[in-house]
């Protein structure tokens, strides 16, 4: 839910056209400091265990979502980011090995649908590079929740260090990046100043901390689907903050994504049975 405020944030409080800076300061503060506060480093085949996934997870994701977020309507955004589930419904059986979970397929399907009417609307633009990058983010996403799910966490180490990893490694990645694409970074009023914290701090080391916790605990599937949570809450924010009007179909989009989260986290009954005589 909080990564659902990242819409408004990017286009009402961050200085527009920058995107690796944005990733940049989004993450590599944040990682820092979660380092500072932990004071544990990674170990072994887990240095470029950790390099790999904040790539994935913050290096590419955070600036192709800025990117996706200033070319495109905020709901064309959303709703290609929510094409996410499906993705690691897929990758779960091509990296996990896992059976392929027609169900969940289909509840992040039903759930793509259901962000769609919420945030489409018919004014709704399509830029080509805009597109490209919200497809990126959410493949990159994608990729880097299925490794963590395949991969682990080290044991002994907690979800904020395991975080703060990931923040550092994506945002050491970024750092020469937005130097050559960039140049120098842009003006940073008060305002702004106050969004990159947001979206460090909430929306970055404590949001990321729980979801790489429930990444462990949870089958990587559902932990995808309750993705759609973001683009929802962006949905609300620009009704409530911006005006945006919600109608019957944004109501009954609601209703859609909202049950595919909900059938999504539930064992069928039968499973249930089956697991328990085991």
């Amino acid at each position: 839910m909080a990564w659902g405020t990242t819409y408004v944030v990017a286009t009402e409080l961050l200085p527009q056209g920058h995107p690796l800076f944005g990733g940049l300061v989004r993450a590599l503060p944040a990682g820092l400091l979660a380092l500072a506060l932990t004071r544990t480093l990674p170990r072994g085949s887990w240095w470029p265990k950790a390099a790999v996934l904040g790539v994935l997870n913050f290096g590419l994701f955070f600036p192709l979502l800025f990117a996706a977020a200033e070319r495109l309507p905020g709901g064309v955004a959303a709703t290609l980011t929510a094409v996410q589930p499906m993705l690691v419904a897929v990758l779960a059986v091509t990296v996990l090995r896992e059976a392929f979970s027609l169900r969940r397929f289909a509840w992040g399907g039903a759930g793509l649908v259901g962000v769609g009417l919420v945030v489409l609307g018919p004014d709704a633009g399509f830029d080509l590079g805009g597109v490209v990058a919200g497809l990126g983010s959410a493949a990159s996403m994608a990729l880097g929740v299925t490794l963590t799910k395949l991969w682990g966490r080290p044991s002994g180490v907690g979800a904020l260090t395991f975080a703060g990893w990931q923040l550092t490694a994506g945002g050491l990645f970024l750092l020469p990046l937005t130097a050559v694409a960039e140049g120098a970074p842009p003006a940073v009023g008060p305002p702004a100043v106050v969004g990159y914290l947001w979206l460090g701090v909430v929306g970055g080391l404590l949001a990321y901390a729980l979801w790489f916790r429930g990444i462990t605990t949870l089958p990587v599937t559902s932990v995808a689907v309750l993705a759609l949570l973001s683009p929802m809450v962006a949905a609300l924010l620009g009704a409530v903050l911006l005006g945006q009007l919600l109608g019957p179909v944004q109501f009954a989009g609601f209703a859609l994504a909202l049950a595919a989260i909900v059938g999504s986290q539930v064992t069928p009954a039968r499973r249930r049975v089956t697991s328990r005589r085991a």
